[in-house]
């Protein structure tokens, strides 16, 4: 008996409040949009937040003392104060600071912290799941501190080998980052015995939450980690705006990352001191509509439930995968669905580029990704140049699949 034999969702009311899912693309062809681990659609009242925003108090935060601008300045710190309540952020909103996504997340630690704590001898352990973001940026940081890169080893069933991660975490090791899950696997790491694992030697450790945060709950004081990274734009909230978490005593002792104005507390012709935190780490005019936006999408995903959005993005992505796994065609990448997955299924399809492949399923409305998403090192241990992702979220239904199925046949009458 399969876990979820239906939708705790009501989907068709979900459904509704996304109107660009009534599109349609081509002639006649209904979208189907099944790329939500690049982006997520977004729904009318984050869009409505974010208009509110500018049709009725757009102004800079933290720089005047007219209304327009205590309005914005309390709609911003409201932002902050929502994304901490979010993730269970234990020192509220002095913990939580605003990027551009978490790509910008993760090299504000890499150099605000890396390029001050890690020299020779020292050690990065990633996991061979990172993507570029990650993965680049470490490299980048550490050759420039001296320090040496491990990747804890990936199993053929598409999980980390703790072994080997217990293995590469040893007193060298300074920095532990990490994919909470993957983003073509779906599988989904166990941060707190990874964290159990940097903490018992001294070493900290860093979460990427882009593909959790939108689709469970996620507790960063339950998963111990030191660092939490994520974006808006993958949890039905605008682009331009990432959250960086970390323990309020990290950030007082790491430098900024960007200088400018808002960061400061005094400048003088020879030197500055910082503001208080976070805004020491947002130079500059900040992310403000997208941080309202992203504080309404937050509300709207805790309207629906986190469980239940993740029980039904499992619900659909489940039966994707079997639908799948029975084509003699099509080869799954990552683990089955007896173990704690996201809602994303990457797959080969015999004798089709990937690229080839979403080209003719768009031609029939259905949106999925192609290619190495970002991920390179990986695809050549799996020993594929591309593959088609499916990602399913909230509002994807089991009819969507039926369409990327008959997308595949076609794609199959065509190649032969």
């Amino acid at each position: 008996m399969k876990v979820y034999e239906r939708s705790p969702l009501d989907v068709a009311a979900v459904r509704a409040d996304f109107p660009i899912l009534d599109r349609e693309v081509g002639e006649d062809t209904p979208l189907v949009y099944l790329d939500n681990a690049a982006t997520t659609q977004t729904p009318e009242p984050v869009i409505d937040a974010i208009s509110r925003y500018y049709r009725e108090y757009n102004a800079n935060v933290h720089r005047g003392i007219h209304t327009l601008s205590q309005e914005a300045s309390l709609a911003y710190e409201a932002a902050h104060d929502r994304m901490a309540d979010l993730i269970g952020a234990p020192g509220g909103r002095e913990e939580i600071v605003f990027t551009k996504n978490t790509t910008e997340a993760i090299n504000l630690v890499a150099y605000a912290w890396g390029l001050s704590n890690l020299g020779a001898g020292d050690a990065v352990v990633l996991t061979e799941m990172e993507h570029h973001a990650s993965l680049v940026t470490w490299q980048q940081i550490a050759q420039r501190a001296g320090a040496e890169v491990r990747y804890v080893r990936v199993e053929d069933d598409g999980r980390l080998d703790l072994d080997h991660a217990g293995e590469l975490i040893d007193d060298d090791v300074a920095m532990v980052s990490a994919v909470h899950a993957s983003n073509v696997l779906g599988t989904v790491n166990p941060l707190d015995e990874l964290a159990a694992m940097a903490h018992e030697h001294d070493a900290l450790i860093l979460g990427d939450g882009a593909q959790t945060v939108p689709n469970r709950p996620v507790d960063v004081a339950a998963l111990d980690v030191d660092f939490f990274a994520f974006s808006g734009h993958k949890m039905a909230g605008p682009t331009g705006i990432g959250v960086l978490w970390a323990r309020e005593s990290i950030l007082e002792e790491m430098e900024p990352f960007l200088y400018g104005g808002e960061m400061i507390r005094e400048v003088t012709w020879e030197t500055a001191t910082y503001n208080e935190l976070p805004w020491k780490f947002e130079a500059g005019t900040p992310p403000i509509a997208e941080a309202v936006g992203l504080a309404a999408a937050a509300d709207y995903l805790d309207d629906v439930g986190f469980e239940t959005i993740q029980a039904h993005e499992d619900y659909v992505a489940r039966y994707a995968l079997e639908r799948l796994e029975e084509r003699e065609d099509v080869r799954v990448f990552g683990p089955g669905p007896e173990v704690d997955r996201t809602g994303l299924v990457s797959f080969q399809m015999e004798g089709i580029h990937a690229h080839d492949l979403s080209s003719i399923l768009n031609d029939h409305g259905v949106a999925v990704r192609a290619g190495h998403h970002c991920v390179q090192p990986l695809h050549r241990k799996l020993g594929v140049p591309a593959t088609a992702r499916a990602s399913f979220y909230l509002y994807n239904t089991r009819e969507e699949v039926e369409a990327l199925l008959d997308g595949l046949d076609a794609a199959r009458d065509i190649f032969g």
